[in-house]
């Protein structure tokens, strides 16, 4: 691995473990084995080394969840297999996490890869559910935005619930009550 990806690699984990403010460059550069002065060798500077592995990490994660509500099978499945994807719970959202930091909440362009993943997963699943009402699979009086942000908010809730407590049972029952709700928002026939 070259020492560019080191850095990046190692700015990811790091901003995942202690977030922008907990990460500084002499924990970067140790993370990374690099010697001093390679971080701006290959970029201007923490922030722009931060906002490169911000953007690798959200890629990353949208492709995962697209990956997922692109799948097969029904609506509901597709947003099931979403709820329980195999994650870190303990560990929390590499990107929801971000959004907890001052810093990145501060700058733009830092948050701007955030607010674009969250965006396009509340989006895919405000559509799944939108086409699980035309097949008649959801009930007509679901709104597809407010159960995308229900997904979303217990996911990411889920995600400090399960900290908190240091269990992800905490995650796996906020899960369990959203797909239970989603479930009985399924006409008869197609339980």
């Amino acid at each position: 691995m070259s020492t560019s990806e080191r850095l990046i690699e190692s700015t990811r984990e790091l901003l995942w473990e202690r977030g922008y403010v907990g990460t500084s460059p002499k924990a970067i550069l140790e993370r990374a084995g690099a010697g001093q002065g390679s971080m701006y060798h290959h970029f201007k500077g923490k922030p722009d080394l931060a906002l490169t592995a911000i953007r690798r990490t959200a890629k990353e994660l949208l492709a995962a969840a697209e990956g997922l509500l692109d799948g097969p099978g029904t609506p509901y499945e597709r947003i099931e297999a979403y709820l329980r994807r195999e994650r870190d719970v303990l560990r929390g959202c590499p990107i929801g996490r971000l959004t907890m930091d001052p810093e990145i909440i501060a700058s733009d362009e830092l948050r701007a890869p955030v607010d674009a993943t969250l965006d396009r997963i509340r989006e895919r699943i405000a559509g799944i559910v939108e086409e699980g009402k035309e097949k008649g699979q959801f009930a007509p009086s679901l709104d597809g935005e407010e159960i995308a942000a229900a997904v979303l908010a217990t996911v990411q809730g889920g995600y400090v619930l399960a900290r908190a407590s240091g269990s992800p049972t905490a995650f796996d029952t906020g899960v369990r009550g959203l797909l239970s709700l989603l479930a009985s928002a399924r006409p008869a026939h197609t339980t």
